[in-house]
């Protein structure tokens, strides 16, 4: 008995375990190798010791063990940094008044960068604030802090706390704020029938009748009841209209608001007085859950509210400028928008090229184009295609814009380390059948993809590229080898939003031979087409043509109403495979893949001009960069300039005569 005391003590001073790990190894708890193990995977891992005692042995911690660990963490820090230590089971801290430390004094993205947390303030000479700090050397922290607190005649005084006790409290704080947020959207319901007047002429010395009541966070201003006002105002107008952007934009004598509908910025209101861009400003991030004191940083925050008895979410994000903080919010409302890939394509054989693509069990679907052109909710239409309770579908976004039942669905942050390649990664231990991630934007994420793909999940995913063919070229740059491309791809779908034409108000017309030779059409070809121009008014006429009865009540004087999709589909055949194994240049990638029967976006666009469903102009503004066309157009313009029935002189431009109307070209 005495020989196995005296090896064990022996092993303890061999592995120079602290006086908490022998006692743990003296009880029996843990032997000497599991304590040398779960010191390893703590310190790899950031885990606290006793959880992954915890998860090595299966047990609980006996709450004296736990207790001891405590006191010897608390010693220790105390010595390493040469502060007082605060144990919060032990010291009395009033969460009431850290919360209003937060809020007043100390903002919360202060506190979650540096860990730290405000416990009280004291007036007496010198006047102080105490600061529990995980790292009370952090020299950043310090500066950040005393940059706060000294033009207020405050020092600073620093405690020690573990890692856990500070995310115990600030955890404590953000439920708080969760609930309160929770019990200011249930005040924040607004008639959505009101009329909606007055707001350019807005009185800020008077109350306001829709002023919301009993609110916990108010601005601290004579102006704080009809700032909230014109606020709710703001968002009721824009989810009426069906506006997808808003833009608060301070200007050097007034303050600007602009909605973004049908992807055209146009003005809202008439101008605000510029004495209210701080308040509106403030009330925006007050609401968002930004810090309202932070005027020199871009911010990103979230709104909630209910509008028609459905929640609809706001993307907020500000940016200091010259004259103020922009803030512009994003709606985000997916019970407005009907997903079916059978409701986005109007052309049934593109329609079908890409139902049988989602169809396939495994592979890599691309889906590209500009921000705003409709990739997420292509994406969403196609796993309603697959959503059903015989496959595992799961999707990594940022941030999560819709929400369909049955889906595992995952947000990135970045802050933790989750971002794409990492959820990923993960998402292929949950057994997935079909994956989504939401971008595709470095070559780590990329690789996991495709890796993906190969390995029997059918992977989904978008990339910033302004065509099909484009796309290959696009992973080639991130470092993916071109054999890996093509053996994973199934094909890529590059689409736009194009405005619908009002069908109450357009206009029929014929356009001129030179303007139809622009888009590669003929007149002679295009004889029983019917074109249509959009009946678009200025901002002056609208309002006299509203006054005397006369305005469109279905776009009211835009000309557009609703938008519609333009799609490109690149299915990957054997020939283009091999193009993209050889490495072949994106134009060769592109002409062999219309020569295969692709639609290009400028054919696709074309086509719903000649539905009747938008209009010339608009394909000049969204599709007119196929360059592959062009390129076609200015060959065949160099060849003959006579007309080969009635011999007339033919312009360059022209491809067809216009006066026997012969086409220029064999068609």
């Amino acid at each position: 008995m005495a020989n196995s005391s005296s090896q064990r003590r022996a092993l303890v001073v061999q592995h120079n375990f602290s006086p908490f790990g022998n006692q743990l190894i003296q009880s029996g708890f843990v032997n000497d190798e599991q304590m040398q193990q779960a010191l390893v995977e703590s310190r790899k891992s950031g885990r606290p010791l006793t959880d992954v005692l915890q998860m090595i042995t299966g047990q609980q911690l006996p709450p004296d063990l736990l207790r001891q660990y405590k006191k010897q963490q608390l010693f220790e820090l105390k010595i390493l940094y040469g502060v007082e230590s605060l144990d919060p089971e032990l010291s009395q801290i009033s969460t009431f008044q850290v919360g209003q430390l937060i809020d007043s004094l100390i903002p919360v993205d202060i506190c979650r960068r540096y860990r730290l947390v405000p416990l009280s303030k004291s007036e007496e000479e010198p006047a102080s604030v105490l600061i529990a700090m995980v790292d009370p050397d952090d020299l950043a922290a310090q500066d950040d802090l005393n940059r706060i607190l000294r033009p207020q005649g405050l020092l600073l005084q620093r405690m020690v706390i573990t890692n856990e006790d500070y995310q115990r409290i600030i955890s404590q704080y953000l439920d708080e704020q969760v609930e309160r947020q929770k019990r200011l959207e249930q005040e924040s319901k607004v008639d959505v029938k009101g009329e909606i007047e007055g707001l350019g002429y807005l009185d800020l010395e008077e109350p306001d009748e829709d002023v919301e009541a009993n609110l916990d966070v108010a601005l601290e201003d004579a102006e704080a009841a009809p700032v909230i006002a014109l606020v709710n105002k703001i968002l009721v107008k824009a989810l009426q209209e069906g506006v997808s952007d808003i833009h608060i934009e301070p200007q050097e004598e007034f303050l600007r608001i602009r909605f973004r509908k049908d992807g055209v910025l146009r003005q809202a209101f008439d101008q605000l007085p510029k004495k209210i861009i701080p308040a509106v400003t403030a009330r925006f991030k007050i609401i968002a859950t930004l810090d309202i004191a932070e005027r020199r940083l871009p911010q990103d925050g979230r709104i909630r509210r209910i509008f028609d008895g459905r929640k609809v979410d706001f993307r907020v994000s500000t940016l200091p400028s010259r004259y103020g903080e922009k803030v512009v919010l994003r709606i985000l409302d997916n019970s407005a928008t009907q997903l079916g890939l059978d409701k986005l394509i109007t052309e049934p054989d593109t329609l079908h090229i890409v139902q049988d693509m989602v169809a396939r069990p495994f592979g890599l679907i691309l889906v590209t184009g500009p921000t705003g052109s409709g990739k997420t909710t292509t994406l969403y239409s196609a796993l309603a295609e697959r959503n059903s309770p015989g496959v595992n579908i799961s999707t990594a976004e940022d941030p999560i814009e819709y929400s369909l039942p049955g889906l595992t669905q995952v947000q990135v942050i970045r802050e933790k380390g989750m971002d794409f390649a990492s959820i990923l990664r993960a998402f292929l231990r949950q057994d997935p059948d079909v994956i989504l991630v939401g971008e595709t934007r470095d070559k780590e994420t990329a690789k996991t993809a495709i890796e993906a793909a190969l390995t029997g999940h059918l992977v989904l995913t978008t990339l910033h590229t302004n065509d099909a063919a484009s796309a290959i070229a696009r992973l080639e740059e991130m470092g993916v080898e071109p054999f890996m491309v093509s053996s994973s791809l199934i094909g890529v779908l590059a689409q736009r939003l194009m405005r619908r034409v009002c069908s109450d108000c357009r206009i029929p017309y014929h356009p001129t031979p030179e303007d139809l030779a622009r888009f590669g059409l003929s007149v002679s070809r295009e004889a029983e087409v019917t074109f249509y121009q959009a009946n678009t008014l200025h901002p002056d006429e609208i309002a006299d043509a509203d006054a005397n009865g006369t305005l469109c009540s279905s776009c009211r004087g835009v000309g557009y109403k609703g938008r519609c999709g333009v799609y490109e589909v690149m299915r990957v055949t054997e020939t283009l495979q091999t193009l993209i194994t050889e490495g072949a240049p994106t134009e060769r990638i592109k002409e062999v893949a219309v020569d295969e029967g692709m639609e290009t976006l400028l054919s696709y666009s074309l086509n719903l001009v000649r539905q009747g469903l938008t209009t010339l102009d608009e394909v000049e503004r969204v599709t007119f960069t196929d360059t592959g066309l062009e390129a076609e157009l200015k060959a065949k313009r160099k060849t003959s300039l006579t007309c080969r029935t009635c011999a007339a002189e033919l312009k360059p431009e022209w491809l067809d005569c216009p006066y026997c109307t012969t086409p220029r070209f064999q068609e």
